[in-house]
């Protein structure tokens, strides 16, 4: 008898445990359609007052395409560049410029350029509430990364300060 009240006594006990550990659903902070559009605008304003041209991406925490422009005179394989770079920044939470110093000076890191979805060229930028990522941005046709680069980060110290 004191055997089997012993072995109720664990099954609650069990019991309970496994109630009081049901798994929760995350909160994340996500990139809107609203943020998108705004971070577009702002990154194209940024490439025209310097007297360039672009395209450019956003994508959300999971790497989809949220928002996507393109002026009309630059080349269309920018667009896809763009998104690339966005998911590389995402993906690697690391400014692709960055990203891509770091793997071409580690030989462990040499096949990352090997990775259709990635890549390695300036114009990605994370982008971040606090310590969360939650999107990229990519800029593409700007007349090389650093300009590319350059305007998404002039749109995002001006949409998300805190972006550090």
């Amino acid at each position: 008898m004191r055997i089997v009240s012993l072995s109720l006594i664990g099954l609650a006990l069990a019991s309970a445990q496994s109630m009081a550990a049901t798994p929760q659903p995350v909160s994340q902070q996500n990139v809107s359609l609203q943020l998108a559009n705004a971070l577009l605008d702002s990154t194209m304003a940024a490439c025209h007052a310097d007297g360039r041209t672009a395209a450019v991406a956003v994508v959300d925490r999971g790497g989809n395409l949220i928002a996507l422009q393109r002026d009309d005179n630059v080349g269309p394989h920018n667009t896809i560049a763009a998104q690339r770079k966005a998911y590389t920044a995402l993906s690697s939470k690391t400014p692709t410029r960055l990203f891509g110093e770091r793997a071409r000076s580690n030989p462990d890191a040499a096949n990352l350029n090997t990775f259709d979805q990635l890549l390695l060229l300036g114009g990605g930028v994370p982008l971040r509430m606090g310590d969360e990522v939650i999107g990229a941005i990519g800029v593409a046709g700007a007349g090389g990364a650093e300009n590319d680069e350059a305007c998404a980060n002039q749109a995002i110290a001006q949409l998300l300060p805190s972006n550090r």
